[in-house]
């Protein structure tokens, strides 16, 4: 008993450490059916499963604490739908997929799995994933019983890969790719896949967002922000301007530097926050920080930031526009902050046309 206990406490404070005591019962509110997964914990097990799972699956929430989502698989769960779920936990991306999974009764039932990581606002870690399950109605031309299997007794642990095992026996490897495992060599006859209807495709998304919201609020309790997105600025690629001209950087001095470079003492914690929630949303941002030059003298810097866009939409860089608030400019007429928004346009041309002739971000430029 105590030993249950204290696994009980183990899963709990998985979410309760990062989130706030509160967010548990913030969850229990939300509909839908999902769980939330722990990649750092052995065997990566749900801590997490919200009411509306048992109404979908018949496994009530405390009977699949502490377990692997694999439980969810049987025989005709389709080896590459699996698959692709595991690289995308291990690639640490979001992934929809239309899966055969199967209820405790036995009962197959195909759902759309909506899967997404969730990270550490700050430093990108992924600190747990979320699995949002939404039944697939089955075609109106098409309504035959989907197979059925033996009831399954509950085992957190059982014919899985040798890979798993392994992973499983090692307390030092990752284990972040033992979320929906192939439990053995089944699979290998599936019923024709069901295609998830746009209405199917949206109500997984903005389940998936609420449930963000809700771990988003109750995150910044415990001064811990998360998001859906990896927001750390570490990875964004730096493009570099005359920073020289009035900081007294070189353009050599600051390529491959993370903009965090120029913060000091009383540097504000909470606009640098903000800061990575607009790079998380994709969305520009104007804030007033307290920089520092390279000479060591600090400056209210008027900062600009703003995503670039590839030829598919997707970001591909940030631009970041300082103004020295200090200084005297003559920006023809216009207010800083439209100066700095025609800056972003000249600098979203010039990366335009650098990709276009392949020469971006080449040494020699």
């Amino acid at each position: 008993m105590e030993g249950a206990e204290a696994e009980e406490r183990r899963l709990a404070a998985s979410l309760t450490a990062r989130y706030s005591d509160w967010v548990v019962e913030a969850l229990d509110e939300l509909p839908g059916s999902f769980i939330l997964t722990d990649p750092a914990m052995p065997g990566h097990p749900i801590v997490y499963a919200s009411r509306g799972l048992a109404s979908l699956t018949g496994y009530p929430p405390r009977e699949v604490l502490g377990r692997n989502a694999r439980l969810f698989q049987g025989a005709d769960t389709d080896r590459a739908a699996v698959a692709g779920v595991r690289e995308a936990v291990r690639g640490q991306r979001p992934h929809q997929v239309s899966i055969l999974n199967y209820r405790r009764d036995g009962e197959a039932h195909w759902v759309l799995l909506h899967l997404a990581p969730v990270f550490h606002a700050s430093d990108g870690r992924v600190l747990h994933f979320l699995a949002v399950q939404v039944p697939i109605a089955p075609p109106a031309s098409r309504r035959r019983t989907p197979p059925c299997r033996a009831a399954r007794p509950p085992v957190v642990f059982a014919a899985c890969r040798e890979e798993a095992r392994v992973e499983e026996e090692c307390p030092c490897a990752s284990h972040a790719g033992e979320v929906f495992v192939d439990v053995d060599k089944r699979g290998q006859d599936a019923e024709e896949p069901r295609v998830a209807s746009e209405h199917e495709k949206e109500k997984a998304l903005s389940t998936a967002n609420s449930i963000f919201s809700a771990l988003n609020r109750y995150s910044k309790l415990t001064g811990l922000v998360v998001c859906g997105k990896r927001c750390d600025s570490v990875g964004i690629p730096a493009l570099s301007s005359s920073l020289n001209l009035s900081l007294g950087y070189s353009r050599e001095e600051i390529l491959g530097c993370n903009c965090r470079f120029l913060n000091g003492p009383g540097t504000s914690v909470e606009v640098l926050e903000q800061i990575n929630q607009h790079i998380c949303s994709e969305q520009a941002c104007t804030v007033h920080l307290l920089n520092y030059r390279k000479g060591g003298s600090s400056f209210r810097d008027l900062l600009h930031i703003s995503p670039i866009r590839n030829a598919s939409g997707k970001v591909a860089f940030h631009v970041w526009v300082h103004l020295d608030e200090g200084a005297k400019y003559d920006f023809n007429g216009l207010t800083p902050e439209v100066w700095q928004l025609g800056a972003v346009g000249a600098v979203r041309v010039a990366v335009r046309s650098l990709s276009a002739s392949g020469s971006l971000l080449r040494p020699s430029q």
